[in-house]
């Protein structure tokens, strides 16, 4: 059985899905997002009048996030820059961190390991 390898959260470096849209509302953004992942099932499974896609509608501290994930930047880095915004509040890295974990596993972002 293979071990796996252990990997620091700081180091890892989100990316934003493929399939989300982004749509700026006021000071904050909402996400969207398709509610099947395939179109022949969006086609029949959503009644009529109901929305093909979730909206999700980030507050202030998750649209600052949002914003600094680009693919490019590392969850350290985010976090760092990060500092201002949150006015060094204690334990703010740990609920970015957090934050950041819930985005991965809702599928809203992917985990890319090491520098591109």
């Amino acid at each position: 059985m293979a071990v796996k390898e252990k990997v620091n959260l700081l180091e890892v470096i989100p990316c934003r899905s493929e399939y989300i849209t982004v749509e700026k509302e006021g000071e904050t953004i909402v996400l969207s997002f398709p509610r099947f992942k395939y179109t022949w099932m969006q086609r029949f499974l959503v009644p009529k009048g109901m929305s093909k896609e979730l909206h999700v509608h980030l507050e202030e501290h998750g649209t600052a996030v949002w914003e600094l994930i680009d693919g490019k930047r590392t969850v350290r880095e985010i976090i760092e820059e990060l500092a201002g915004h949150f006015q060094n509040e204690a334990g703010y890295e740990s609920r970015v961190s957090a934050y950041l974990c819930q985005l991965q596993k809702d599928g809203f972002i992917k985990w890319i390991v090491g520098r591109l």
